[in-house]
């Protein structure tokens, strides 16, 4: 299956385009279907932080390009879709992709999955508490790295031995982003048995019982962002000012007037 830069012939699924980057409008059983068979690749999860960050760093966008599946993450990124006449149907976060794929594959032993990310200990205890719920050992291993991690080469070649040792198929990586996307792209090429890399965010948190996600009814009507704002506002508040930027983004798209600040000129 083929990145961005082109349409893959076995495409099941509408893919709508979104200021520079796109929305690939699967359903989660088909995403699902795919990591099962060890097909989905590349999964990043869209939302209003992501906009932000792909309109003014290269290496996140340069990421992007390389991914082969790309959700809708955000009830906003959703409705601003719609404004602009490119519906999507599906939204699928990573903090739903996580449980309902620990869920489908629990009596599935050729999906094993490894995760990196969180703070020391948090993706450990995340581990466990997946495996008892799956009653085996679905997920092969567990890192949470040192904050200077994805600087550090020996680190990021440490970690890539546990995952390769492991027998890992799917990798899923918490680190937030941009980090946890370009890491993913750097990593693809050294974990050819790793058939699906997903950037999760603080999913791996919250299978920890680290953080508490919000209740079913405010992820339904699109106020997580509150919840979480809420109760930690000192990792979220700004970060969500800075997306609401996102806005003004689709405003000028809806007008002709957008343009990608990395778009290569005369293309």
């Amino acid at each position: 299956m083929q990145g961005i830069s082109g349409l893959p012939h076995d495409l099941k699924w509408p893919r709508q385009s979104l200021l520079n980057t796109r929305v690939d409008d699967l359903s989660m059983d088909q995403l699902l279907e795919r990591i099962g068979a060890g097909t989905a690749g590349i999964v990043f999860t869209v939302n209003p932080d992501h906009l932000c960050h792909l309109q003014a760093h290269a290496g996140f966008h340069a990421a992007y390009q390389q991914a082969d599946v790309v959700t809708c993450d955000s009830h906003y990124v959703k409705l601003a879709m719609r404004l602009t006449g490119r519906p999507v149907q599906h939204r699928l976060p990573g903090s739903d992709i996580v449980p309902a794929m620990c869920r489908r594959f629990r009596d599935d032993p050729s999906v094993r999955v490894f995760l990196l990310g969180a703070k020391p200990g948090v993706a450990q205890r995340a581990a466990e508490r997946i495996n008892a719920a799956a009653g085996r050992l679905l997920v092969v291993g567990a890192l949470g790295p040192s904050m200077r991690f994805v600087d550090d080469p020996a680190e990021v070649d440490d970690a890539v031995a546990r995952i390769q040792a492991s027998g890992a198929t799917v990798l899923l990586v918490g680190l937030g982003a941009p980090k946890q996307e370009i890491l993913i792209a750097r990593l693809r090429p050294r974990l050819p048995g790793v058939g699906t890399l997903i950037g999760v965010g603080a999913t791996i948190d919250y299978e920890a019982g680290e953080v508490v996600r919000a209740p079913v009814w405010m992820r339904r009507v699109g106020l997580e962002w509150f919840h979480r704002v809420a109760t930690e506002p000192r990792r979220y508040l700004m970060r969500y000012v800075r997306s609401a930027r996102f806005m003004w983004w689709m405003a000028l798209d809806r007008l002709g007037l957008y343009r990608d600040p990395f778009a290569t000129p005369g293309a």
